[in-house]
């Protein structure tokens, strides 16, 4: 029998693929999947997950939304040209990417956000993709999309699996933050 592979936050680091202000709009329920991400970026904080983002060619569709970059650390976010994060070493510079455990968000779900948590895979990493926090422009590609992770063993997971798992226990200063301010 293998092993439970639970994210830890001692082993993860959150990735948040292209959440970029141009592009977010045309994305099937950008508004949720903007305050999904944002959740995630918080609760990761709280608990010293670090936290990366990518852009996909910022000059032409322009920097993280507003709302989540507020929350990200100086030299956090990586820019890029390629679909998937892993070519062009954008990913090694960025924060927690040395990490087992990445939890990956953003858009869209069946270009960036499928190629990069398949070559992470392939990397050899344990990928994690939050459901509700990732989209496409096309719910119907989203779906494919997760599909497609799933069939090469990518693990999908929702925002409060994240968290609990972080968090591994009840009874803790952190549970109660967290508990208090995100779990409503």
């Amino acid at each position: 029998m293998f092993p439970i592979p639970l994210m830890r936050a001692d082993q993860s680091a959150l990735l948040v693929i292209d959440l970029q202000e141009r592009l977010l709009p045309h994305t099937h329920d950008w508004q949720q999947v903007l305050e999904h991400v944002d959740w995630l970026v918080q609760v990761a904080q709280r608990l010293g997950v670090p936290v990366a983002a990518t852009e996909q060619y910022p000059k032409g569709i322009g920097h993280t939304h507003a709302q989540v970059a507020a929350h990200l650390p100086a030299g956090a976010t990586g820019e890029k040209i390629h679909f998937s994060c892993m070519p062009g070493n954008c990913l090694p510079k960025l924060p927690g990417m040395e990490r087992q455990q990445v939890v990956v968000c953003g858009i869209e779900s069946h270009v960036c956000v499928l190629q990069t948590v398949l070559e992470l895979a392939a990397a050899g990493k344990q990928v994690f993709v939050v459901a509700e926090a990732v989209a496409s422009r096309d719910p119907a590609h989203k779906a494919l999309a997760l599909e497609r992770m799933r069939a090469h063993g990518i693990t999908i997971v929702c925002r409060e699996m994240v968290a609990f798992e972080w968090l591994g226990q009840a009874g803790t200063d952190q549970f109660r933050d967290i508990s208090k301010n995100f779990l409503k």
